[in-house]
């Protein structure tokens, strides 16, 4: 759909589809119509993701923007209910693209398959008219409040830990509040511990992100109390709300660049750095297995079903989340005194991912790049 199409329409599918809304006298007709006509960015296919992901598509709304260059993993299924077993190892956007599509085949998809940084934030943004924040870093999340101040977009914002989650919405008009007003500065690194390191109740996902697409409607209505101004923090351990009120500060307003990331994104390089890992492509892989058959330990790190499917002969299964477990590093340690050790994956990402785990152990581990995808291919020439 073309940013500059207007539909003034329902066809017979979507009449029938969005009955209930119809009836509606908060929405009715006119207001499926700007619900079709409107276009929402969803920053992250995660656990807030999954569940803005399917209820915008249920919603009806017309073009809906996916960004996310992670994978799925098994570990994910437990609250990224738009994702199931058999989309393990796939990029996100593309499981979401399919799941959507047999869902509500009325939208139109446009996907990333990028992390959002200083680079492209302002070009894939502004094509959209609500941006829908579902990211699980500060530094992606600061990021997106500031591209949405420069381009005037109104900005949902979302995030969980444990049973508890907050929703805002940043920048709806001139002096609205937005992040910076709520965290003036980001907080370091290592202050607030991500869902792997502190977990996370499936449904609490489930509930901010029905509760953030619940706002993007509001927004494109114009209908309600819009949280403009205000956090709401749900606490779904003991089923208490509440809600703070924010005020705008005009000393956070005047971002006219994204420079200010830099210093960000360097101490997320330097952090990386600290646990760089080595890669090697998959033909020279292929070269050094026929060269030294009985020196190599390939450590396949997908999930028992994928390896089941198909693997490298001689690798071993190991999946990822179990990588770190005490009796699989003290074999791995002991393996590398006599072998060099490999990490794959189906395509490279999570191979990687084990290949910074093996380092904090001291061992030192090469990730294939390309993933068991260009190693097959290599085979079958």
């Amino acid at each position: 759909m073309s940013k500059d199409i207007k539909f003034n329409f329902l066809n017979a599918d979507e009449q029938e589809r969005y009955q209930k809304h119809l009836t509606l006298k908060e929405i009715g007709y006119e207001g499926q119509i700007a619900l079709k006509n409107s276009s929402v960015l969803c920053i992250g296919a995660g656990g807030l993701g999954s569940s803005v992901l399917i209820y915008l598509a249920a919603t009806g709304i017309g073009k809906i923007g996916i960004a996310d260059n992670d994978y799925v993993e098994k570990s994910n299924l437990q609250r990224q209910i738009i994702h199931g077993t058999n989309t393990i190892g796939n990029l996100k956007i593309d499981s979401a693209r399919e799941r959507i599509t047999k869902f509500n085949p009325n939208c139109e998809l446009l996907t990333f398959a990028e992390r959002i940084n200083p680079n492209n934030a302002l070009e894939i943004i502004r094509e959209f008219d609500v941006i829908c924040d579902c990211s699980d870093n500060f530094g992606t999340r600061y990021l997106i409040n500031d591209a949405c101040l420069i381009l005037n977009k109104p900005l949902v914002f979302g995030s969980v830990q444990g049973f508890e989650g907050q929703v805002s919405v940043f920048n709806l008009h001139k002096n609205s509040p937005n992040l910076r007003d709520l965290l003036p500065e980001s907080p370091s690194k290592n202050a607030v511990p991500s869902c792997e390191e502190y977990g996370v109740v499936g449904v609490s996902t489930g509930l901010i992100g029905i509760l953030q697409v619940n706002e993007i409607i509001k927004i494109i209505l114009k209908k309600g109390d819009i949280l403009d101004g205000k956090l709401l923090i749900f606490d779904l351990l003991n089923i208490n709300m509440k809600k703070f009120h924010l005020k705008s500060d005009q000393i956070n307003k005047p971002i006219k660049n994204l420079s200010q990331f830099e210093d960000f994104y360097s101490e997320e390089k330097c952090s990386e750095q600290i646990h760089s890992i080595d890669i090697i492509n998959a033909n020279d892989f292929n070269r050094l297995c026929k060269a030294k058959p009985n020196k190599i330990l390939l450590i396949d790190v997908r999930e028992n079903e994928e390896f089941s499917t198909f693997a490298i002969e001689g690798s071993i299964s190991i999946p990822l989340n179990h990588l770190n477990e005490e009796s699989y590093i003290e074999f791995i340690q002991k393996e590398s005194l006599i072998k060099d050790v490999f990490t794959i994956c189906q395509s490279g990402k999570r191979s990687e991912k084990a290949s910074k785990i093996l380092s904090k152990f001291k061992i030192q581990s090469r990730s294939i790049k390309g993933g068991i995808e260009k190693v097959r291919e290599i085979l079958c020439n």
